[in-house]
């Protein structure tokens, strides 16, 4: 049967690579860092690629990342046999994940369509070199078509490597590569000075986008034609085979939604980049500003006997209002940024109101307290998962359900701490006010409320109002007969107007 994992679409004369004779494949630099090697993790080194052997094998058991290999030994017969080897399904191992190391899981099959592979300008880069560099269109095309079916799994990234499995028509997928040479020291040294010359080259990185002048900076960041050196298992000699075709278009998408994929393939991981770009700015900065004249006086002047020392300076102003807290990137396995500035934020008007009021305004606050303070300050009510995943973990750390949690949030969110303190805390005003407020409903046409403690009840039980510490009443409702209360509307001096927009008319 013809096949189309065959160059020509006819494999039936093709060795079988798991039947050719065993050989010692170079060591990829991908091996190499997982291996531990510190001569392979240096970023300078230009690896030489030999050329591959006629018919590449399978990976062998030393290699880290290979998957078992297929038992040479003679496989049993009979019905009590095993139907088939074991076949090799993902090369995906995210806890081997480092700086250096980066594994993203496969991409999903998409439509067919006549648009470009990629979406950016730095994808389409990459995609203009793959095809630049190829001597057949109709593998290409062919690969194109495995990309976009689903056919590449999970692929690992290392410095001037990306690896994958291809399924192809056989059982046994095909192990893939393509090999890029990394950037000298010197290169690194270029384009980290042109990043940091701008600020906003260091935020579109930040936002996961390539600026196009990183590019014209005399750094050879983007492939050129015939910079690919793909490499794959199956008995195609094409450059490239379909199967390496296809993990290129693939690894375009990855480029696409994070261009620090190309700097790591390049040979830097995000976070030295990143910190490396800092270390520059605070240099450069120190450099504009030169050093700062030390203020104060001498420890023998300050200290000498019948010394008269000034009076202290004037404090100064409090500033109006608390300033907007750092942005903070989104790093693999860091905290969440999101988290992170609400912290900050937190903190900075906490510190804004001690400088201002000479107090804390959380200081005083239970356990219980804070965690409600701090679920309704977050946005929305529940929804996303990030909101679900703090109520989660705030009613837990409270000992709290995270319904519980929602009904306080509700609560703080009508009347902050004392409106909390009305949902939870029943108590007995004395006469006046509680007294009075039944006489008003009546005369508004409301039937008789039924009073219990501070609370009023309407009788068909589908409506309450809570009279607060703070002398205000706050609007309550519940499924008739559930006494399932949740606070609702605004609270207001009047009990009449606390009723406003809760669909109370004067007939009930």
């Amino acid at each position: 049967m013809p096949s189309s994992d065959s160059p020509h679409g006819v494999d039936a004369t093709v060795p079988d690579p798991a039947a050719a004779p065993q050989r010692n494949l170079p060591t990829s630099p991908a091996s190499a860092v997982r291996s531990g090697s510190a001569s392979s993790l240096e970023p300078s080194a230009a690896p030489e690629f030999p050329a591959p052997p006629e018919f590449p094998e399978p990976p062998t058991p030393s290699d880290p990342a290979a998957p078992p290999a297929r038992s040479t030994a003679a496989t049993p017969s009979g019905p009590g046999a095993p139907a088939a080897p074991q076949v090799p399904r993902s090369m995906a191992a995210p806890g081997r994940d480092g700086e250096l190391r980066r594994t993203f899981p496969a991409f999903a099959p998409r439509p067919s369509d006549d648009a470009g592979f990629a979406e950016t300008w730095w994808g389409n880069a990459w995609v203009t070199a793959l095809e630049e560099g190829a001597l057949d269109t109709k593998r290409l095309a062919r690969g194109r078509g495995y990309a976009q079916e689903g056919h590449v799994d999970a692929i690992t990234v290392t410095p001037g490597l990306v690896l994958a499995y291809v399924r192809g028509s056989r059982p046994r997928p095909y192990r893939v590569q393509v090999r890029l040479r990394t950037l000298d020291d010197a290169d690194w040294d270029r384009f980290l000075d042109a990043v940091a010359e701008r600020p906003d080259h260091i935020a579109a990185l930040l936002d996961k986008e390539m600026p196009q002048a990183l590019a014209e900076c005399g750094v050879p960041l983007l492939p050129g034609p015939g910079d690919l050196d793909p490499r794959c298992s199956c008995p195609d000699r094409g450059h490239p085979c379909k199967h390496a075709a296809a993990l290129c278009y693939q690894t375009a998408r990855l480029l696409d939604a994070d261009p620090f994929v190309l700097l790591l393939l390049r040979g830097r991981g995000e976070r030295g980049l990143l910190d490396a770009l800092s270390r520059r700015n605070a240099a450069r900065a120190a450099q504009e500003q030169g050093p700062a004249p030390v203020a104060g006086v001498r420890a023998a002047e300050a200290l000498a006997p019948g010394r008269r020392l000034p009076a202290l300076p004037a404090p100064l102003p409090v500033p109006p209002h608390p300033e907007q807290p750092p942005v903070y990137p989104a790093a693999p396995g860091g905290p969440d940024p999101f988290a992170l500035d609400q912290l900050a934020t937190d903190a900075a008007a906490r510190a804004h109101a001690l400088l201002s009021a000479g107090r804390d305004p959380v200081a005083e606050l239970t356990l219980w307290q804070d965690a409600v303070r701090l679920a309704a300050a977050r946005p929305g009510s529940g929804l996303t998962a990030g909101t679900r995943a703090l109520y989660a973990s705030l009613s837990s750390a409270a000992d709290r359900t995270p319904a519980e949690l929602a009904r306080a949030v509700a609560a703080w969110r009508q009347g902050g701490l004392e409106g909390l303190a009305v949902l939870e805390e029943p108590w007995d005003p004395p006469a006046g006010r509680f007294d009075r407020a039944r006489p008003l409903l009546l005369a508004a046409d409301l039937p008789a409320f039924r009073p219990w403690r501070n609370r009023l009840t309407h009788p068909r039980g589908h409506v309450q109002l809570r009279l607060g510490r703070d002398g205000l009443w706050y609007p309550y409702e519940s499924e008739p007969g559930h006494d399932d209360w949740w606070p609702r509307g605004t609270p207001d001096l009047d009990p009449v107007g606390a009723l406003t927009g809760l669909g109370v008319a004067p007939e009930d």
